[in-house]
């Protein structure tokens, strides 16, 4: 299938959008990148993740309940590690040192994903084509989950509203051990091919998951036995795994959002690409600090949609200017003003998608 192309811009909306961002932080004499504060995040973050590790691992607690809270904790570390640092290094924001930006998204290692594979998938993918379908494989949960309009009905889909949540749980036991191989044997992700890798990325590849196989599955069994590592693996996997995917799914499956559906035969998109941006894409909870702090800023979507190269430590003051010049040029700006009301339009969503036409 020929790559999307979207529609010539026909003002300077997105021109002066930039214009306007990239002023401010000239005027402010500010650095678009990471600081020394989420750098020392990141550290605290890996930090805590590696000594709940080896607590629960080598130094078991003779509670089951408590062994169980810490893989719960563990979870929800690894979430925040992904969206504060891997993610920001993953897009070359972190730092403004390229090493640190590398090392940053190395922590994707943590998940036992492959970096190259979420490089072509989100960065490249993701956010050029978001909600274009047949490309944008965030949307692609088929059969299981019906994500746009033009994706086949079965009546199981009636319900997905419902059982969505066990299913968004299982995120990263599939990402670990299907969904990256998948895309290496098949070598596209959804209608786009995989750039060629180089032996450095299919050794890269098979390291990755064979020293998480060692160190998260193997390991554990050898010090703790079968039973307990299932257990605890679980939990920790359960609550990763949904966290991730409801932070990246309610800012792109609401009510209000559009998809684009091109063809073999025709690729075009009747949609400047800043505006695409502006229709698919929703923030959500921007005043909660709590929110910003532990989703680095995924609940400023419309800003990192935008500005990818822009750490997210700076979406809350940009957020203003991109609001205003929206305003100022017609173009709608979509934010929800609590996490609720945005996973309650996501249910709605999902509902909506379940139903027959």
């Amino acid at each position: 299938m020929k790559t999307p192309k979207f529609k010539s811009a026909t003002d300077n909306f997105h021109a002066e959008l930039k214009k306007r961002v990239n002023g401010y932080f000239e005027e402010n004499n500010i650095n678009p990148h990471g600081n020394s504060g989420l750098m020392w995040k990141a550290i605290m973050l890996v930090a805590s993740f590696l000594a709940l590790y080896i607590w629960v691992v080598f130094f078991t607690p003779a509670s089951a309940v408590l062994s169980i809270v810490i893989c719960l904790v563990m979870g929800l570390i690894t979430a925040a590690i992904g969206f504060n640092v891997m993610h920001d290094g993953a897009h070359g924001s972190f730092s403004g040192n390229p090493t640190v930006n590398k090392l940053a998204a190395g922590t994707i290692n943590i998940f036992g994903a492959s970096l190259f594979m979420w490089s072509m998938k989100h960065n490249v993918i993701h956010h050029a084509y978001t909600n274009v379908e047949e490309f944008d494989d965030d949307i692609d949960i088929q059969p299981w989950l019906r994500m746009s309009p033009n994706q086949p009905r079965y009546f199981a889909h009636r319900f997905q509203y419902i059982y969505f949540a066990p299913l968004y749980s299982l995120l990263l036991i599939l990402w670990i051990f299907m969904l990256d191989f998948q895309k290496y044997f098949r070598k596209r992700i959804g209608a786009m091919q995989l750039k060629k890798m180089s032996t450095k990325d299919h050794v890269n590849f098979w390291a990755v998951k064979f020293i998480y196989v060692a160190l998260f599955v193997a390991l554990p069994i050898y010090v703790v036995g079968l039973v307990p590592f299932l257990i605890g693996f679980v939990a920790y996997a359960l609550i990763t795994g949904f966290v991730l995917s409801i932070v990246f799914q309610l800012a792109h499956t609401f009510e209000e959002t559009t998809f684009a559906h091109v063809t073999e035969n025709n690729a075009n998109v009747d949609t400047q690409w800043a505006v695409h941006q502006l229709q698919t894409t929703a923030n959500f909870a921007t005043r909660s600090a709590i929110v910003n702090w532990y989703t680095g800023g995924l609940n400023f979507q419309v800003e990192h949609h935008l500005f990818p190269k822009i750490s997210h430590i700076h979406y809350p003051a940009i957020n203003r200017i991109v609001m205003q010049t929206c305003s100022d040029y017609g173009v709608r700006y979509q934010e929800f003003s609590s996490m609720h009301k945005a996973v309650m339009s996501h249910i709605i969503f999902l509902k909506k998608m379940g139903k027959a036409a």
